[in-house]
């Protein structure tokens, strides 16, 4: 019998040969998962000096398995951590990404901080971004709007798994009947689908598990931020603002949107890699 350390060397190496990016992580992860325990803890490691079992090793092997055909490690493993907090993620929900914590990271600074604060966040999927808000920013009220069955199931776990005050809407953002129940709002932030056909064409496979409602943003990737600028505009209050997160290259067709719509104070603010990744843009 092997031990799980060898088990866990060798997924590794099969990883890097099928070119699965982070191969180690990725075996780490699945390992952790087929154990049922934190791949990050001690217990972890203490288990990697232990013998294989019959019934972790097929349970591993599937979860290898099924993420060399392309499967997403955070489906797989269920949960994925973002900006410090943990959410629930499966087939149905748009996967957190490192790269959205710009719009965190921008919208607290831009925040104001004399009073207390009412947050909407549109196209909400999992929550990330407006329980991230809610844990950073004093929020008298925090509000997401979600269409998707699924989505809005995992959006109600991950609302009792971080013990959040966050109310949950059902609605389409591109309906004006959607925004009527709004209260006015200090902040407005929204990760759209913003995805051109053109991108739908040349996903990764990882990416085409995802659901195609919250990539795809219609031929030039700008048809939500369209009904939402449209819909949501009356719902800012003066002095309030939007944030968006944009796909790349797309910082001046958002920017232009909110000017044409009587925005001031436009700002596109970049991300770790220096890609311009947030639009933000003040109500008069």
């Amino acid at each position: 019998m092997i031990k799980y350390a060898e088990l866990l060397k060798q997924a590794a190496a099969d990883f890097e040969k099928a070119e699965v990016e982070d191969a180690a992580l990725n075996a780490r992860e699945l390992l952790g998962r087929a154990l049922g325990i934190n791949c990050r803890g001690r217990d972890f490691e203490i288990m990697l000096n232990q013998q294989v079992s019959a019934q972790v090793q097929a349970e591993f092997d599937g979860l290898c398995r099924r993420r060399m055909d392309g499967e997403p490690l955070q489906y797989l493993v269920g949960e994925w951590e973002f900006y410090g907090l943990t959410f629930k993620v499966g087939e149905g929900v748009l996967i957190p990404r490192q790269d959205t914590e710009t719009i965190i990271d921008t919208v607290i600074k831009k925040a104001p901080k004399d009073r207390r604060l009412t947050v909407a966040d549109l196209c909400t999927g999992s929550g990330c971004i407006a329980m991230a808000l809610e844990k950073h920013l004093d929020c008298e009220q925090i509000i997401g709007i979600e269409l998707s069955d699924k989505a809005f199931g995992y959006l109600q776990q991950n609302i009792k798994l971080n013990s959040s005050t966050m109310k949950a809407l059902k609605g389409d953002v591109t309906k004006k009947e959607t925004a009527a129940q709004l209260p006015m709002c200090d902040i407005i932030t929204a990760n759209p689908p913003y995805l051109t056909g053109e991108d739908m064409a040349k996903l990764q496979k990882e990416v085409s598990f995802e659901p195609q409602c919250a990539l795809y943003g219609g031929d030039d990737g700008l048809d939500i931020y369209r009904h939402i600028v449209i819909n949501f505009k009356d719902r800012i209050k003066q002095g309030g603002f939007f944030a968006f997160e944009i796909g790349m290259g797309m910082e001046d067709e958002v920017s232009t949107l909110l000017v044409r719509h009587g925005f001031e104070n436009v700002r596109a603010s970049k991300d770790a890699c220096g890609i311009f990744r947030c639009v933000t843009g003040y109500k008069k």
